[in-house]
């Protein structure tokens, strides 16, 4: 977020401070300060800078407020004009061609002069006719005849904005030669606003930030006083249909208005903080939104009272199927029933919390505004953020939750600046539907709990002292401090982790930078490796090696979105999930039970961007335990595949794809580079997620440590996967570590050849490929140096109920060279 510094001063007092230390304190508190954007104001001069700098400085010598006393036109162009103006010091003629002061051509001198910004001989600042932030510097020239050696500059020539159509006309009070950087230089702090404090999301969330840091007083605007009811009843109707999506809307309506520009300093503040200014209507909506944190919608109450044929009647609903909407942006949406709606009884208005409608928004034909204020369910309008993939000013704050307090505010201050810029005549009263009030939260602190959370004795009447500045009321008595969280939070929980959130608070504003260092009161103990960190890190170096890509992904789930690979796959003795206290979102609600579901909306988010995928992961499963306050964590590895093969070598051969084989592949090189030997893949019995005769359970000494297999066609059902197989494997990896030694033999290599030879076997259908090549060793003896599967036969020829496998077997001898004969004797 950017704030003018300017701004941030209207509600905090930062006198004495400089650009470094205002920069270091919001970055202290947890408001990072990402770039302090100069706009006029020199920038620090310091061996060492903690925050980066831009932007633009404008020297007290060459750039000053002027005013324009005469307008002619230049001798030899018809697009340009010759300005005599005062810098305070001397008239000059100065040659500009902005469009904004042709209308004063041949008025003579000025009755009303004209403020303006003067940049003088030698003045550094941006070529306003080429793109992005080009520096030039002002020198004597000469044009059509005329010479000229200064300018009258634009906001883009400032470094204000990318407005170049015109030259700045300041306000009417601007005194004539002072330097324009004592008359409105300034700094843009851009902030990062990390989710857990979108309440400062505004302008007066980072003031009322340092206000309490630097324990200085905080200055609240003031707007006009609320009353619910009264002459605007007899002009619009409000319903609201489902309070749990909208649980507050405020309406408000201001009538002989006029979209004349907003005073310069209002304009001027917005473009600084990255939004166009508009006219006075829509700028008093985004000017206090900025400012608040609660966005605003107007509509064209003209309009509504035709579409209504009389009164309108706003009512928040969920679209109907079908319903369609062309927002201000002019993109067409085919609106769902997850869509809550502002609307009238003609139909959708607007995009609740998002985005507004075309046909009832404001024109420069407006003459009165029907002013909404609300509250909406932050989770909904993430969805619908997402859905129409509309990101706006409004949906970014009520995303992160906007407490329902704020419309009341927000609505006082809006509809007295539109009174204050636009003319206009507020109606009596407004109307406030306020069905789903939101409690204030309540917590309690003693003394010990801060010291036993932060290792940090901070007096109980300091801790008093911070979150009064922050806004809680607070009370002590008794050593006992009980704290109300103010109106503009929603981020305080109760019990436990509330007063987590408290301590925070104090700890934050206190000084992260003020807890001493101390001294480990006894010798460290013994550096031990970790033996599950080296395991894993085995693991994953070898399935990188052969291709695999490493996957990080969400631990919260749902168990809706589980139970899409079966419930009986994850049931493991009726136990429940890990339950969120908390949870951020329905699709985050539970702790995962098993890795598969992770994986497959893996495949199924990604498969469109390639033709091939080949993932695993390595992460824990939480597992609840009767009689256990904590879940069980054993880690698990899952492994994804589906379509094209990777191209290997130059034959030009087109890969095919994944099948059953190639994870089987995978996994046989894995339990490889682990040194895992007589891993068996039993078929014999189905897994409920993988299809049947396409999948088997990983067996070592009767162990069950995993299980693969091609995914089940009812499991892909669930999934918008493409067409193909999807492969995956679960393995568990605390079983496998348990048969993994620390240590392991190498067996040395002979010098003498190698002898392989090729066999086939009819064996009937219900003998698995595993015990086959079981017996293959125990018959082969110790010549037998490999067994290897290579073709699988069934047809005709070899009757029914019956297949022909085919094995590659290697001999090979320490002591001669094999023969012929050797192999044989061994076959029969």
């Amino acid at each position: 977020m950017k704030a003018p510094l300017s701004w941030i001063q209207d509600f905090v007092d930062l006198q004495g401070l400089s650009l470094e230390e205002i920069g270091e304190t919001l970055t202290m508190i947890g408001l990072e300060v990402e770039e302090i954007i100069l706009v006029g104001l020199e920038k620090p001069q310091a061996a060492r800078l903690r925050n980066k700098y831009s932007g633009l400085s404008w020297p007290k010598d060459k750039f000053v407020v002027a005013e324009v006393l005469e307008v002619r036109q230049h001798p030899n162009a018809d697009k340009l004009t010759l300005c005599q103006l005062n810098d305070g010091t001397a008239e000059i003629i100065v040659l500009t061609g902005a469009p904004n002061l042709y209308p004063f051509v041949g008025k003579g001198r000025l009755e009303k002069t004209i403020k303006v910004a003067y940049a003088r001989e030698g003045a550094q600042l941006y070529d306003g006719h080429q793109p992005g932030q080009v520096l030039t510097k002002l020198k004597k020239v000469t044009i059509r005849g005329v010479e000229s050696s200064s300018m009258i500059a634009s906001e883009k020539e400032l470094g204000i904005s990318e407005e170049h159509e015109g030259v700045i006309f300041l306000d009417d009070d601007a005194p004539v030669g002072m330097p324009l950087a004592d008359y409105m230089g300034d700094a843009v702090f851009e902030v990062a606003i990390l989710p857990n404090m979108a309440r400062d999301a505004s302008v007066l969330g980072i003031a009322r930030e340092l206000s309490a840091a630097l324990n200085r007083p905080l200055k609240l605007p003031v707007g006009l006083e609320i009353q619910v009811g009264g002459e605007i009843e007899q002009k619009v109707a409000l319903q609201i249909q489902e309070p749990e999506l909208n649980p507050r809307f405020m309406l408000g309506l201001v009538e002989d208005v006029k979209a004349v520009p907003s005073p310069y300093w209002v304009r001027r503040r917005l473009a600084l903080a990255g939004m166009r200014p508009i006219d006075a209507l829509v700028d008093a909506t985004n000017y206090t939104m900025l400012e608040t944190g609660q966005p605003l919608h107007a509509f064209d109450y003209d309009l509504l009272y035709s579409r209504a044929d009389g009164i309108p009647t706003i009512i928040t609903r969920r679209a109907a199927e079908g319903e369609t909407l062309v927002t201000l942006d002019g993109a067409q949406h085919k609106l769902t029933t997850e869509t809550e709606l502002v609307s009238d009884t003609k139909g959708p208005l607007s995009l609740a919390g998002v985005m507004g409608g075309e046909e009832s928004g404001i024109s420069p034909q407006t003459g009165k505004v029907l002013l909404e204020s609300a509250s909406w369910n932050f989770i909904n309008i993430r969805k619908t953020t997402s859905r129409y993939r509309i990101n706006s000013e409004a949906s970014y704050r009520f995303s992160r939750d906007v407490h329902p307090a704020l419309a009341e505010q927000a609505l006082g201050l809006c509809l007295k600046r539109m009174q204050e810029w636009a003319g206009g005549k507020i109606v009596q009263g407004v109307l406030d539907h306020y069905p789903l009030k939101r409690e204030d939260t309540q917590n309690t602190l003693i003394e010990n709990d801060m010291e036993r959370l932060l290792g940090l004795n901070i007096p109980i009447e300091d801790a008093k002292a911070i979150l009064e500045r922050l806004g809680f009321t607070c009370s002590l008595q008794d050593g006992v401090l009980t704290a109300v969280t103010p109106s503009n939070r929603t981020d305080v929980e109760t019990g436990t982790v509330g007063k987590a959130n408290l301590i925070e608070e104090v700890s934050r504003i206190y000084g992260y930078n003020r807890i001493p260092t101390v001294r480990l009161s006894g010798e460290l103990p013994p550096q031990l490796g970790d033996r599950r960190v080296g395991f894993e890190e085995t693991v994953r170096d070898t399935l990188v090696s052969i291709g695999l890509q490493d996957t990080l992904a969400y631990r919260l789930t749902s168990i809706q979105r589980e139970e899409r690979v079966l419930p009986s796959a994850l049931a493991d003795n009726g136990l429940d999930y890990v339950r969120i206290a908390n949870p951020i979102s329905p699709e985050r609600t539970v702790m995962r039970r098993s890795g598969l579901a992770t994986m497959f909306e893996l495949l199924e988010r990604n498969y469109r961007n390639a033709d091939g995928l080949s993932y695993f992961e390595i992460g824990p499963v939480f597992i609840p335990v009767e009689g256990q306050t904590l879940p069980d964590e054993p880690h698990r590895l899952t492994i994804g595949l589906w379509g094209k093969k990777r191209e290997t070598g130059w034959s030009g051969e087109k890969p095919g794809e994944y099948g059953f084989f190639d994870l089987k592949g995978i996994l046989e090189a894995l339990f490889q580079g682990l040194h895992l030997e007589d891993i068996v893949f039993d078929g014999s019995r189905e897994i409920p997620t993988f299809h049947p005769g396409k999948s088997a359970r990983l067996m070592a000494g009767g162990i069950e440590i995993g299980v693969m297999g091609e995914v089940h066609p009812l499991v892909r059902q669930n999934y918008d996967f493409a067409e193909g197989p999807v492969l995956a494997a679960e393995l568990y990896l605390d079983q496998m570590m348990a048969l993994v030694d620390k240590g392991f033999k190498v067996n040395s290599i002979s010098s003498f050849p190698a002898m392989v030879e090729d066999i086939a076997l009819i064996v009937d259908e219900d003998i698995s490929a595993s015990r086959v090549e079981e017996l293959i060793w125990r018959a082969g003896g110790k010549l037998l140096k490999g067994v290897e599967l290579f073709d699988l036969f069934r047809g005709e020829k070899i009757g029914a109920g019956k297949k022909s496998l085919a094995y590659q077997l290697t001999y090979q001898a320490f002591d001669r060279t094999l023969s012929v004969a050797d192999a044989a004797g061994i076959r029969k």
